[in-house]
């Protein structure tokens, strides 16, 4: 293939999934969704783009996943899961244990005469699918802007970032049972998943400081390469704990955190870029895995995929998510249930089944098959229907201030260790009937209009300054409190679009 026609096509499967993503957020429809939906569209059973290098698939897979699982460490805040480090850290582990053992031993008793795996085989399958998703659930709960109560979003980014490693090495125990047969030695299996944990764990922590401790005494004339350099290093942490025997997704998840909970230089625009980072990643992870698969291939696995996915939804993860929260008696019953319907089936147990495939596994062309169709039934079962389900259950609030929305205005940004406030507004005809000019607003003392926008224009005003209606105006202060109180002042009853920079 020409180089011109590859960069042609990617081109255009990269805007069909913009477009679609843009749509599909007005009808609640997971981004994610879509994007596996547009790579089947342009696969061999749609506009006939032939690719079925699973290889190629799985390398494109890990190193998408790796960026995603360091970008959600860096935008996680310690002090936000410190309070459920206990119920998250058990549902990443006890949890996924349990979700593969039930959903196993369920697809032996029901469906193994027709699948003809064994029981080792169906541990297997229920393994590969054992872990929540981690690029669905950060995608789907910050893309919808979810106001959870109780701690809930902590803990469903705390599990499903964390609980990667241990679907993982249930996957990979499983495949070496399957291809070497006999009985399983459930000793060295426990064994090896605590020395996978301890290790990556341990990596992530020890390769996060240094990698804090090197950014701040590079010193790189080019500011631009900060955030490579910060990308450099989560692949690094990623390969090198893997060549260390530790667990690779848990040791650059726990990196991103460390990274993001220190002090650095480039802070903010190292956030911004992996922003990007993460969705690009997430783009082309989900459109490889869309054509990596024939829609043809799906009708004969159809009824199984269905069961498994009724029996994962309804049954194991809720079975899995109350007994691994039992200790816990802050997390209501209807907290329980929330939790039990965001166990997002997305890329990850995708590229788990493709590494059976990988290893030669008996029946894994069928395993692929049925994770794939597992995946989209949870994607579009519990994926669109995730904001619904909080309001009934009554797990959602209402924000005390309305999220900032991006600015077509003002592009200012405060470094995190600064507590400051901002917040754009227009200039009304109420506003102005206390005066017309800038001393007139009465302001608190730590408040400031910092700047004006009057049409292309903008400029810093004084207090003699002279304003508009449609006049855009900054303000700063070193609180919300005081900001509200700014607000009260101007006539404005509620924070338009508000930012806390602390």
């Amino acid at each position: 293939m020409q180089v011109e026609f590859f960069l042609l096509i990617l081109s255009i499967l990269f805007f069909a999934s913009i477009l679609a993503g843009k749509a599909g957020s007005r009808f609640g429809v997971p981004a994610l969704l879509l994007f596996l939906g547009v790579g089947m569209l342009f696969g061999s059973d749609g506009l006939g783009i032939r690719f079925d290098n699973f290889k190629l698939a799985q390398m494109i897979g890990t190193v998408a996943l790796s960026a995603i699982l360091f970008s959600g460490g860096l935008d996680t805040k310690i002090e936000d899961i410190k309070p459920v480090l206990g119920p998250g850290v058990t549902l990443a582990t006890l949890g996924v244990l349990l979700t593969a053992v039930i959903t196993g031993l369920a697809l032996y008793l029901l469906l193994d005469p027709r699948l003809g795996v064994g029981l080792m085989g169906c541990l297997l399958l229920a393994s590969t699918m054992s872990s929540t998703d981690s690029a669905s659930v950060f995608s789907i709960l910050r893309g919808k802007g979810l106001h959870l109560k109780h701690d809930l979003r902590p803990t469903l980014e705390l599990e499903s970032g964390a609980n990667d490693p241990m679907a993982y090495v249930l996957t990979t125990t499983f495949i070496t049972l399957v291809l070497q047969g006999g009985e399983p030695r459930y000793g060295s299996a426990l064994l090896m998943l605590l020395l996978h944990l301890v290790v990556g764990a341990l990596m992530g922590w020890c390769f996060g400081k240094g990698m804090v401790w090197l950014i701040n005494r590079i010193n790189i004339d080019n500011t631009a390469l900060y955030p490579i350099l910060v990308l450099s290093g989560s692949f690094f942490v990623f390969a090198a704990t893997y060549y260390l025997h530790g667990n690779s997704y848990l040791a650059v998840y726990v990196a991103g955190l460390v990274v993001g909970n220190s002090r650095f230089v480039h802070k903010r625009s190292t956030r911004s870029f992996f922003d990007g980072v993460s969705w690009i990643a997430q783009l082309s992870m989900f459109l490889t895995l869309g054509l990596l698969v024939n829609p043809s291939e799906l009708r004969p696995v159809l009824v199984p995929g269905l069961i498994i996915s009724f029996v994962m939804i309804f049954v194991s993860r809720p079975l899995a998510v109350f007994v691994s929260l039992l200790p816990f008696r802050n997390y209501t019953f209807r907290d329980r249930m929330f939790v039990s319907w965001v166990g997002l089936r997305g890329a990850v147990p995708i590229i788990f089944a493709i590494l059976c495939r990988a290893s030669d596994v008996p029946h894994s062309d069928v395993m692929f098959n049925i994770v794939f169709l597992c995946t989209l039934v949870s994607l579009i079962v519990q994926g669109t229907t995730l904001p619904l389900v909080a309001r009934w259950l009554g797990v959602s609030e209402t924000p005390k201030t309305q999220p900032r929305e991006p600015s077509q205005d003002f592009d200012i940004d405060f470094p995190e260790e600064i507590k400051s406030a901002i917040v754009e507004t227009t200039v009304t005809e109420k506003m102005l009937s206390i005066g017309t000019r800038m001393m007139d607003f009465r302001l608190p003392e730590k408040t400031l209009v910092i700047m004006v926008k009057r049409g292309d224009n903008y400029f810093v005003p004084t207090g003699k300054t002279n304003l508009h209606v449609g006049d855009r105006l900054m303000l700063l202060s070193d609180n919300q409190e005081e900001l509200e109180r700014a607000l009260a002042a101007l006539g404005i009853g509620s924070l338009p679009s508000a930012q806390n920079a602390t």
